[in-house]
């Protein structure tokens, strides 16, 4: 089972998910141990295959760290937070959490855009 650990400790996911606000990005870190790497490709495939098929979701993408790293990321469009809670909170996607191997442990925590001059382009 997919261990929750937050990236921010002082506003973790779930006070996220009480936010109003559109678009936003979901970055969520794993940890997991070497021997394990495939079995988190896998579930995360099926549960990324679930996700596009919600409303709201726009895209996703998964990294891992180089040189040998076990460090993913993944790193999500929505329309929503309103969008993401629904996903997020659905039985099925908390059921999905079973899948994943014990040494997994995910950091999700969502972002906006922002504006920087002459570097980012924000909402």
């Amino acid at each position: 089972m997919l261990q929750l650990r937050p990236l921010d400790v002082n506003v973790p996911i779930f006070q996220q998910l009480q936010a109003d606000q559109s678009p936003v990005i979901l970055v969520n870190i794993f940890q997991v141990a070497e021997a394990d790497v495939p079995a988190l490709l896998e579930a995360w495939a099926q549960d990324a295959a679930w996700m596009k098929q919600q409303p709201g979701y726009i895209s996703t993408q998964l990294h891992q760290g180089i040189a040998g790293s076990t460090v993913l990321m993944n790193y999500a469009v929505w329309e929503s937070v309103g969008h993401f809670r629904a996903a997020f909170n659905h039985p099925d996607f908390k059921k999905a959490l079973e899948h994943y191997p014990s040494s997994a442990v995910a950091s999700p925590h969502l972002f906006s855009r922002l504006s920087v001059s002459n570097l980012c382009v924000g909402p």
